[in-house]
């Protein structure tokens, strides 16, 4: 009995630990547009990934974007801004 009570405390605990990861922040003004210069393509077929927000340390750290290949029948789908009860929260780009 012990043995089954430890196990379910061991697998609560490693559920609780890994349902916590935290993927971004809320902040109270969300940071103003970043304008940057987009480099040449490096060839033909590439498809520009818009720039990224990163939750780190805290805060928002702005990440450039960047030319990727296609991901066979798969859309790139930006990033943006969502605002909440909390406050501002940036919801990151993604394939679909």
């Amino acid at each position: 009995m012990k043995k089954r009570i430890l196990f379910a405390v061991i697998i609560a605990c490693t559920f609780a630990a890994t349902s916590c990861t935290v993927e971004g922040g809320y902040v109270t003004e969300r940071p103003g547009e970043v304008v940057y210069a987009r480099p040449v393509a490096p060839g033909p077929g590439y498809l520009w990934i818009d720039g990224d927000w990163f939750w780190s340390g805290g805060r928002y750290v702005w990440h450039e974007g960047h030319w990727d290949r296609p991901r066979g029948g798969r859309a790139w789908v930006g990033g943006g801004w969502h605002q909440g009860p909390r406050g501002w929260r940036w919801q990151r780009g993604h394939w679909r």
